[in-house]
């Protein structure tokens, strides 16, 4: 089986990348920009013709896209998150109609939901910031594209290689400056969100490509369980063995002020794939810090 990865070297792109060459026979190619990558292409900048040229020499049997960034300039969140997957889906149905397309998305494509309720798929779609409207634009291209083609919507995703931008790369950063008896500054802590381990999110997506017949929509993949993002501080703060102050009296994110709440119904992923998270937060923080 041949499976074409794209946004390898992100960080969910490592963690699927690792799970896709785990089964059996499957020939793993990275495509991106980075020299020496098997499939050269960019979304955000190819053609569909150009891509779907590539797609032909490739002749891949499935797709996944991990390709995405969650910040910078509106042009650049455009271009990768909501241009790239539309004209993924035109070079697909040019070149290989037949191929599965696997594709993440973002809980950030949601709206507000009130606590305690978990968000279904059914829920209305109405992100409150750019980085959610262009996600869902590239979420409704795959949807509306008439592929072999399955959204994994997933929530908040920690792990061993959390990206420094994230919540929890950047706490873990903190917490290793401050030495063990040192303060931490964080914005205000309280909203909850749904934490799923990056390891759980790439057995997903093995399970997307393997699933036999058609899969189509959408499934979210979270833990299932809101939580107050102070437990992802407080969890980091333990495996630190930091004894010292995290003080929450910085500047707080906007997202989190207009989302103070996100819990996921994983129902339909465990109906559709037979999937269930298996990482419990502790553990899942804990790798994140000893990994290097």
């Amino acid at each position: 089986m041949r499976i074409l990865l794209l946004g390898a070297t992100g960080f969910l792109g490592r963690h699927a990348a690792g799970q896709l060459r785990a089964l059996p026979g499957a020939r793993v190619l990275d495509g991106g920009r980075r020299p020496g990558s098997a499939v050269p292409c960019d979304l955000a900048a190819d053609g569909p013709d150009g891509l779907a040229d590539a797609l032909r020499a490739a002749a891949p049997d499935a797709v996944v896209n991990c390709a995405g960034v969650t910040g910078g300039a509106a042009s650049a969140l455009a271009a990768v998150n909501a241009r790239g997957p539309a004209v993924l889906c035109e070079a697909l149905r040019a070149a290989a109609p037949g191929v599965r397309l696997v594709h993440l998305g973002s809980a950030a494509e949601y709206g507000p939901v009130a606590a305690p309720h978990s968000v279904a798929e059914s829920a209305p779609a109405a992100p409150p910031g750019l980085y959610g409207a262009t996600k869902l634009a590239g979420t409704l291209a795959v949807t509306g594209s008439g592929l072999d083609a399955l959204v994994l919507r997933v929530f908040n995703p920690l792990g061993p290689g959390a990206p420094a931008g994230s919540l929890a790369g950047r706490l873990a950063r903190q917490l290793r400056e401050a030495g063990p008896d040192g303060t931490v500054r964080t914005g205000d802590l309280s909203a909850h969100r749904d934490f799923v381990d990056a390891r759980d999110v790439a057995r997903a997506v093995a399970l997307a490509v393997t699933a036999p017949g058609p899969v189509t929509g959408i499934l979210n993949i979270g833990s299932g369980t809101a939580r107050p993002a102070r437990e992802v501080a407080e969890g980091l703060a333990r495996a630190a063995g930091f004894r010292g102050r995290i003080e929450e009296d910085g500047a707080g994110s906007p997202r989190s002020a207009a989302l103070p709440w996100q819990q996921a119904d994983v129902t339909a992923a465990g109906r559709v794939l037979g999937w269930r998270p298996a990482y419990e937060l502790g553990t899942t923080l804990a790798d994140l810090w000893a990994a290097p």
